[in-house]
């Protein structure tokens, strides 16, 4: 989940409530939905939040969702644009890879230290959300002063820059914390930042470049040039993002435009000269969506006026109108920076937001049956119940995990037919790159806390209970469903001994006969690998992880796990 750091002064300033108390913020922030995580050693309050409301990366951002919260703002609000100066020209040579580019010029911003650190703490936390680790989008801000446009013709007035694609080994240029004039190619290998991002253009035959009329000036995605960095003396940016999909780096570029506009900066278009066309950016086109009154009510379990799912709607920073008829209506207005709104529930969440969760009272659905607990739920409950009784600190992981974490980082491949092998059920448009897939098996979430645990004493002896799935086209769904439980065991002497006698215990404690003949798995160490066969059916595995897992993992201990299928308890 992403974390932001944010200075409770500047909350007073940029909400206008001078005489809120930290406390008192903390409140209002959690209701937000933004949970407080610490404070930083220069006092910034460290929040944590969903990662869809990406519009609160920024400081400027969470005052914003603040000001509506205490009815200080309501309703969509547009920065008004000045007429375009600038022109981004589309060279016929950009790769195919990374063709789409948007931007806009802002004028005016007052830049000191607090505004400055929010901008590149901004900058840098949609890299690793929106922009997929730059990889589907990057963003370059520059001081606008020091570039020199291109004239577009005789005919025409107003600055151009190119964007354009070079060899390797062409132009040289100084790049950010650099005095070497060096080649892209010699970036790659030289500069810090450029080996940390040479993977995205490394197989390119051009890789991508900006230039104005001195010269070469950025170097997307990896690295901008030393002569156009902006400082606490910049007052008029340009600022331009590239990448693989051209609604993404819209939707960053808005993100970056309303966080300036706070801070009173003007925001000015800029014209995108394409070989098909010329488009205007920044895209500040305001989207509607559409929900029912009767669903926002049947969802949040409370009756509400018209005028006052409205006025919740206007308190949420959106702007609503009723369509009365058989069904009443609501044609909602979404604001240019609100990258999460896809579906009518995201809009009750809104209302349900805005009129506080903590006002809804609970009550009895209105159903002719009472509910009671599910048989599986039972069993998980016995289940984690004997795990904690074993010394095992029980766990609930985040269902979803990358690509690289459930199957690279473990040593296994697609579609293998090893426990975790199978084939994903992947998200087509994931917001982060950390959650892109669902977990086919649940020992890499597993390993994942290890890993951000090094710091914590030993042993640490963790289990879950989880949810998996895969791809599977004998499902109705097309996506096979099963809860797990897996195990890991990280001690200076974790032996697969130490692992298969917990398991056995485990078996013992719902009188299931466990058989661990010998098998392989490429996470675990061949020799001391076993399948684990409950009641004569193969389920899970259990053994050592192997030494390529843990280090990968950063880990400096052994460690021995199991996992299996949870039904096989039953």
């Amino acid at each position: 989940m992403p974390v932001v750091d944010v200075q409770p002064d500047e909350l007073r300033r940029l909400t206008g409530h001078e005489d809120k108390s930290d406390e008192e913020f903390k409140d209002d922030l959690f209701a937000l939905g933004l949970e407080f995580e610490g404070v930083t050693d220069d006092g910034a309050f460290q929040l944590e939040f969903g990662p869809d409301r990406l519009d609160r990366l920024s400081v400027e951002g969470v005052a914003r969702s603040l000001r509506y919260q205490y009815g200080d703002a309501r309703g969509v609000s547009v920065p008004n644009t000045n007429d375009p100066d600038w022109t981004f020209v589309v060279d016929d040579d950009v790769p195919d890879e990374r063709p789409y580019v948007t931007g806009a010029v802002v004028r005016g911003v007052d830049l000191d230290d607090a505004a400055l650190d929010s901008l590149i703490q901004l900058q840098e936390k949609l890299h690793a959300t929106m922009g997929r680790k730059r990889a589907k989008g990057a963003i370059g801000i520059h001081d606008l002063t020091m570039l020199k446009g291109d004239v577009l013709s005789e005919n025409a007035s107003g600055n151009s820059i190119t964007y354009t694609g070079i060899e390797p080994d062409g132009d040289t240029f100084v790049a950010l914390d650099s005095n070497d004039e060096l080649t892209p190619a010699e970036v790659l290998e030289q500069h810090a930042t450029g080996r940390k991002y040479a993977d995205l253009v490394s197989e390119y035959d051009r890789y991508p470049a900006i230039y104005d009329e001195i010269g070469l000036f950025s170097f997307p995605p990896v690295i901008n040039g030393r002569r156009t960095e902006v400082s606490t003396d910049s007052r008029d940016l340009l600022v331009e993002l590239t990448g693989t999909d051209q609604w993404t780096i819209d939707r960053m570029c808005n993100i970056i435009c309303y966080a300036l506009a706070a801070r009173g900066a003007t925001i000015e278009d800029v014209e995108v000269q394409y070989e098909t066309g010329t488009v205007t950016k920044p895209d500040f086109e305001v989207e509607t969506k559409h929900v029912s009154h009767d669903r926002i009510e049947t969802v949040l379990g409370v009756e509400l006026e018209l005028d006052e799912v409205i006025d919740l709607f206007e308190r949420s920073g959106l702007d609503a109108n009723a369509e009365l008829g058989e069904e009443t209506v609501y044609e909602v207005s979404i604001p240019p920076y609100r990258v999460d709104v896809l579906h009518p529930l995201d809009l009750v969440d809104d209302v349900g937001r805005a009129y506080g969760f903590n006002e809804l009272e609970p009550r009895y659905p209105d159903v002719g049956t009472v509910g009671q607990r599910h048989e599986r739920s039972r069993l998980e409950d016995a289940v984690r119940t004997s795990l904690v009784g074993l010394g095992f600190e029980d766990l609930l992981n985040f269902h979803m995990i990358s690509e690289e974490e459930n199957y690279e980082r473990m040593d296994v491949e697609v579609g293998s037919d090893y426990l975790g092998g199978g084939e994903p059920a992947s998200i087509t448009e994931p917001y982060s790159e950390d959650y892109t897939m669902l977990r086919t098996w649940v020992l890499p979430s597993l390993t994942m806390v290890l890993e951000n645990n090094t710091h914590r004493a030993y042993p640490q002896d963790l289990a879950e209970i989880g949810h998996v799935a895969h791809r599977d086209d004998d499902e109705n769904t097309r996506v096979a469903e099963a809860r797990h439980v897996a195990a890991v065991l990280a001690r200076h002497d974790a032996t697969y001994e130490d692992a298969k006698a917990r398991l056995a215990a485990l078996c013992r404690d719902f009188d299931a006969e466990l058989e661990t003949p010998a098998t392989d798995h490429p996470s675990f160490i061949d020799g001391r690998t076993a399948a684990v066969v409950i009641d004569g059916e193969e389920v899970g595995v259990v053994g050592e992880l192997h030494p390529k897992v843990i280090v990968d993992h950063d880990l400096e201990l052994p460690v021995a796990a199991f996992e299996f299928d949870l039904s096989a308890l039953a």
